[in-house]
């Protein structure tokens, strides 16, 4: 008896292991990175002093060019409800500000930056556009992000990374910088409670390639949110363009720690090929980003204000197929919005917004059919024969990307119509085809580490 027992017992343990492996044979997200990819839609606002000095935005010499007059700066009639407001519309979750950009100027009150609101006549040196916005956000149900700038600073001579120069000087500047860098990254992660991303322009070095240590500063002071990025550590990654798309497949797992803070001549390479398409082997759960600014249509590609040019705006049948091939290719799509020099954002941009948001919803809020559960086939029968043109397929990504390939079937008067074959599914694929007239649409999993397990599967027909 005690034998049998025994076999029992252990014939119990290797069933766990082996489930355990099945489990573990794919990354998982943190928590952070869930909310990351739900939230599906991200603004970043960029801000900035050339908003103010009646000159085209040239990214090239504003990363080598002091702003000659920093009391520009004069938004008459700021107001970061309004900025805020405009994401909403369009169903943003998260949306980041600026808070250093290219020329160091520093849009809060800084006690480790001269160059910040405390310098300028505005508000009488007392203004805190990161107080204001991370509240905006707050009073709307958006979760708040900041973007710091730490790569090139115009005023304090640094560029890429570096204070330029081989001796004492340059050598006391860049520790003077490096800690400054430290000192912003402690205030902006400490002051405005929980924020869900912090994005470093262009990176951040750290201390092992003479960089400030702020990985450390946002592991104590923002543990829950996004890293983005340094050479040690990367939550999310570019997704290797400014297109606000990536190609299909995009898989949320990739080779290495960090994103492309390093390894250039693996990343870079057949542009960006790895950034674009992630690794479905890889060892790290790391989701790629779209981005693209809102200003990116008919020649333009505009991150900062610029007057009288609405005719960049994207239409919205541009900005709907960006947002199939980032959301629906399994990434968050990035769109930056541009305040004027007035503090506001341009109504042109609002309305389009706007109008973004409706036809989202209109598309995507009301399948004709849906299901889930785990499986390797699932049916979705339809009482009578109707127009498809739509499939939203999504996996339960808390178990990692379990999916490898999977086929999508339509059955037509004539039998089974296959409509797509594909690998990865992730948070959310999204497929859109001319209409075809079905009784019945099947989704068939091929191949999957462990078994899949399917949040949802939708059937649409956007013309009605």
């Amino acid at each position: 008896m005690k034998s049998r027992l025994l076999l029992l017992f252990t014939a119990c343990l290797m069933l766990l292991h082996v489930k355990g492996q099945a489990q573990s044979e794919v990354p998982i997200p943190t928590q952070a990175q869930l909310d990351w990819q739900n939230a599906e839609l991200v603004a970043v606002f960029h801000y900035d002093l050339h908003v103010f000095d009646g000159k085209p935005y040239n990214q090239a010499k504003n990363r080598i060019t002091p702003i000659p007059d920093y009391n520009i700066f004069n938004p008459s009639n700021l107001d970061t409800d309004q900025w805020v407001k405009a994401a909403y519309d369009a169903g943003f979750k998260i949306a980041i500000l600026t808070a250093t950009h290219e020329t160091g100027f520093a849009l809060y009150q800084s006690d480790v930056n001269p160059y910040s609101l405390k310098a300028v006549k505005w508000r009488e040196g007392k203004g805190d556009i990161v107080r204001d916005f991370v509240n905006s956000c707050r009073k709307y149900g958006i979760q708040p992000g900041i973007y710091i700038g730490i790569r090139w600073n115009s005023f304090f001579g640094v560029h890429d990374f570096k204070v330029l120069g081989d001796n004492e000087f340059s050598a006391n500047r860049q520790a003077y910088y490096n800690k400054m860098c430290e000192g912003m990254v402690e205030e902006l992660t400490s002051r405005y409670g929980e924020l869900s991303i912090i994005w470093f322009d262009g990176g951040a070095h750290g201390p092992e390639v003479g960089g400030p240590d702020v990985l450390s500063i946002f592991e104590k002071n923002q543990p829950n949110g996004i890293f983005y990025h340094n050479t040690q550590r990367a939550d999310i990654r570019w997704g290797g363009s400014e297109s606000g798309t990536v190609p299909y497949p995009s898989w949320g797992t990739y080779p290495f720690p960090y994103s492309h803070a390093t390894n250039g001549e693996v990343v870079f390479k057949n542009d960006f090929q790895l950034l674009k398409e992630g690794d479905p082997n890889g060892k790290y759960y790391m989701p790629a980003m779209s981005d693209a600014p809102l200003r990116g249509f008919n020649g333009g590609h505009e991150w900062f204000w610029e007057p009288d040019h609405e005719k960049y705006i994207y239409p919205l049948e541009r900005l709907m197929d960006m947002y199939t091939k980032s959301v629906g290719h399994n990434t968050s799509l990035i769109l930056g919005l541009t305040p004027d020099a007035e503090g506001l954002m341009p109504e042109a941009d609002v309305r389009r917004l706007k109008e973004w948001g409706n036809e989202i919803k209109r598309r995507f809020d009301n399948p004709l059919a849906e299901t889930s559960r785990t499986g390797n086939k699932l049916i979705i029968k339809l009482k009578e024969k109707a127009k498809i043109n739509q499939i939203v397929l999504q996996e339960d990504i808390r178990q990692g990307e379990r999916v490898r390939a999977f086929v999508l079937e339509g059955k037509t008067s004539t039998g089974w119509k296959q409509i797509f074959e594909g690998t990865v599914i992730g948070h959310k694929f999204i497929h859109t085809f001319d209409d075809l007239e079905l009784s019945a649409v099947r989704l068939s999993i091929k191949e999957s580490k462990g078994k899949p397990n399917l949040k949802s599967f939708q059937i649409f027909n956007t013309n009605k």
